[in-house]
């Protein structure tokens, strides 16, 4: 892998390497179930083996009599002791454990096993048995007995279908016109970390080890559900080993186990096995999409349309909702959208790696291929003919768009100019060469957030926050924030996050924390200063005394003024407090006087990038790709790759490019690798392990090349970032798709691209 030439320097900050690098590759950092726990008892699920239907009877007589059982939870133990939870908020679903005979999908939670060992607990827990009444389940978006429901009248999420102008009318006077149906399958999310939960009673207080993007929302919805008093909850997550939305709502189990451990007297810890995680926790929703496009000669579009259908369960209506973005991108003429919900007998869906704009984008520029080709016309020229500063809904105009120079930096750099156009014209031996390109976006997000941070007289700055580290880097640039703020070395920063005991942060997930947490501690840091500053300026005995304090800036551990500097250690050793402390509540713009107080109430407030009423902000990116296929086996392979994203302020190129990088790589295995297999018949998942549900390995990535396109947007949010962890695999599958077709001339609309998938002729 290698990056693109050197990045210019315009607002971008320092590549510093990750200042948890050493705890990570050392075995230092703790993740939740690594956390040394005394007196631990373990416990393993025993899931329900039907989709639908009812338990008749379970036995668990043999299962408590195997030696090393301490206990056997089943509807009886728990019945009124565990609320029941509200699909919405910080819950993934209203499907609950151990709430009654009814079964709601294949890899339910019907009861748990605990054992002083945790081979003690499996073995009993294969030792359940269990009778069913079994019915015919639905599995996917057409399966018989599927129930389709508009999303406005499903979700309360979804105000309404975007759409402006005549869309039939200007359909019918298109020149040239597409019309296609596109799919992606239902994907899992498989970090390499395990879901699991730890809990710890210390009398009536609660400790609760989980891998989580949430601790505040999860610590009030585990008070809910046990029906205690928050203040007596607390959750701790200090590192993540991946979550990409799947550790982002509470879980089913979570107030299970803690319960648990309340009834046993000792801690519980129930780490949940991969092929357990297929239905017990949240996926990526299957999705079809049925797109029409007209447009002139010269490549103008005057008519779009995006019909999306979402695969959710009976209960729940989790949307996707993805048109919200996909009806904005370019500019259209008139626009036409309708988002259906399929109820199925599957688990609730939930967040993953860019939950709307992952399937909606890859349809979209899907079909933006398609139309060009239709048009004669290059792929880059019609998406440069229809790029706009002002969106087609609502003519709200982007703070910043830089998308087109995303195009021109990414395609300088892969030679594009040197494709051919004629499908198949490329080639290497017995291998058909194919190029394609698509565009990333994704909205900048921004939520409340709190922070304390403290600076003492030796130099050393604190932060404290109860963001989440799942991954991306944010503690290594919340430390440079604090850094470049208060004039000290980056290694004088201490960062505490991921526990309840610290000021509420969002939720790590909409690509908001780098925005919302840096922007809380450029405020905590700016009002530390003016602290300082005063306390320079009116002393008597310092060399700073009477000086001007908006001449005053920190350097070096000092503060300066243009006639005098003066150390911060002698600065607040003279105030005899030898430090000063800030909390801080970061309010972004749009959001309510109470956002923080809501945070602490478990409701997060979450500022959406398209939901601005005068101006909207997103990021975007633009991706190509070559394809070789094999003339013969019709082998895939992807030897380079190209992306160009603008995200605003980059503060740490180092890690920005990790997760771009990571992103891109994910695209590919979107488009060539995943896919959660069903049995149809009987609405089970069939490839539950890591040897069937396949993901890229070294020997499937090649070189990857990741361009920083600087961007100044000081609209966005007072730290200038537009965030970019989820824009990176937005536009890659259907790069892909783009340049199969241009290998192979045949089009392919579903996902995954397989070998099976391009036998035959085009």
């Amino acid at each position: 892998m290698v990056d693109a030439a050197p990045t210019p320097k315009e607002n971008m900050g320092q590549p510093v390497p990750r200042i948890d690098a050493r705890l990570k590759v050392t075995g230092g950092a703790r993740y939740p179930a690594d956390i040394p726990v005394s007196n631990l008892a373990y416990g393993v699920l025993v899931t329900s083996t039907i989709a639908r239907g009812r338990i008749t009877a379970l036995d668990v007589e043999a299962a408590r009599a195997t030696p090393g059982i301490i206990a056997v939870l089943t509807e009886n133990e728990v019945k009124g002791r565990i609320a029941k939870p509200e699909f919405g908020g910080s819950n993934a679903t209203s499907i609950a454990p151990l709430q009654g005979a009814d079964i709601a999908h294949d890899g339910e939670i019907i009861a748990l096993v605990v054992g002083e060992t945790f081979e003690a607990a499996r073995e009993g827990a294969m030792l359940v048995h269990v009778d069913y009444a079994k019915e015919t389940p639905s599995t996917s978006l057409y399966s018989q007995g599927a129930e389709t429901v508009a999303a406005v009248d499903a979700s309360k999420r979804f105000k309404e279908d975007p759409k402006v102008g005549n869309f039939d009318e200007n359909l019918a006077a298109s020149q040239v016109k597409i019309e296609a149906d596109y799919f992606m399958p239902t994907q899992h999310h498989n970090p390499i970390e395990l879901f699991s939960t730890t809990a710890a009673w210390n009398g009536d207080e609660l400790v609760v080890y989980e891998p989580s993007q949430n601790v505040t929302g999860w610590k009030i919805e585990i008070a809910k559900q046990l029906k205690i008093d928050p203040e007596r909850v607390r959750v701790v997550s200090p590192f993540i080993g991946g979550a990409f939305g799947s550790k982002g709502p509470i879980t089913p189990r979570t107030a299970l186990v803690a319960y648990a451990a309340k009834l046993l007297g000792r801690p519980v810890r129930c780490v949940v096995s991969r092929m357990q995680s297929f239905t017990t926790m949240t996926y990526r929703a299957e999705t079809r999409h049925h797109i029409e496009i007209g447009a002139t000669q010269d490549g103008r579009i005057t008519a779009f349309k995006h019909e999306g259908f979402e695969v959710t369960s009976r209960p729940d209506p989790y949307l996707v909702g993805g048109t919200t973005a996909t009806a904005l991108m370019y500019n259209y003429g008139s626009v036409l959208t309708k988002v259906s919900l399929v109820k199925t007998d599957r688990p609730t869906p939930g967040y993953m790696r860019s939950p709307p704009e992952t399937p909606y984008v890859y349809a979209l520029e899907n079909a933006m291929d398609e139309m060009a080709v239709a048009l004669n016309m290059d792929p880059v020229e019609f998406r440069r003919i229809n790029d706009t500063m002002v969106e087609p809904i609502k003519h709200r105009r982007f703070t910043s768009r830089s998308l087109m120079t995303c195009f021109d930096a990414a395609a300088s750099e892969f030679r594009w100019s040197e494709r051919k156009s004629e499908p198949g014209s490329m080639r290497e031996g017995d291998w058909l060469i194919g190029m394609g390109c698509a565009t990333a976006i994704y909205p900048t997000n921004i939520a409340p957030c709190a922070v304390r941070v403290r600076l003492t007289a030796d130099g050393r700055v604190r932060v404290q926050t109860a963001s989440h580290e799942i991954g991306t880097g944010i503690r290594t640039v919340a430390a440079q924030v604090a850094a470049e703020r208060l004039g000290v070395a980056t290694e004088m920063v201490d960062i505490e996050m991921g526990d309840t005991t610290l000021p509420p942060a969002p939720v790590a997930g909409g690509s908001n924390s780098t925005a919302s947490v840096c922007s809380a501690i450029m405020k905590a840091c700016d009002e530390i200063l003016d602290q300082l500053f005063y306390s320079a300026s009116s002393s008597k005995e310092g060399a700073l005394s009477k000086a001007r304090v908006d001449e005053m800036k920190v350097a070096n551990g000092e503060v300066v003024s243009e006639r005098a500097s003066e150390k911060i250690a002698d600065i607040l050793s003279r105030s005899g407090e030898g430090a000063i402390e800030q909390y801080t509540e970061f309010l972004p713009e749009g959001a309510s006087p109470q956002g923080v107080s809501n945070l602490y109430k478990g409701k997060l407030e979450m500022i959406g990038g398209e939901s601005g009423k005068q101006a909207i902000r997103f990021a975007f990116g633009a991706e190509f790709v070559e394809v070789w296929v094999h003339k013969h086996t019709r082998e895939i392979r992807v030897p380079r790759i190209v992306g160009a994203f603008a995200g605003g302020r980059i503060i740490n190129p180092k890690t920005a490019r990790s997760q771009l990088m990571g992103g891109m790589i994910w695209g590919i295995s979107s488009a060539l690798h995943e896919a959660t297999e069903f049995d149809h018949r009987e609405a089970r998942v069939v490839n539950r392990d890591l040897q069937d549900y396949l993901v890229p390995v070294n020997a499937d990535i090649k070189e990857v090349t990741v361009i920083l396109v600087p961007e100044v947007d000081d609209k966005v949010n007072p730290a200038g970032v537009k965030g970019l962890g989820e824009l990176g695999n937005v536009g890659t599958a259907a790069a892909i798709a783009s340049a199969v077709y241009n290998a192979t001339g045949k089009r392919v609309r579903d996902l995954p691209i397989r070998v099976d998938t391009l036998i035959g002729e085009a």
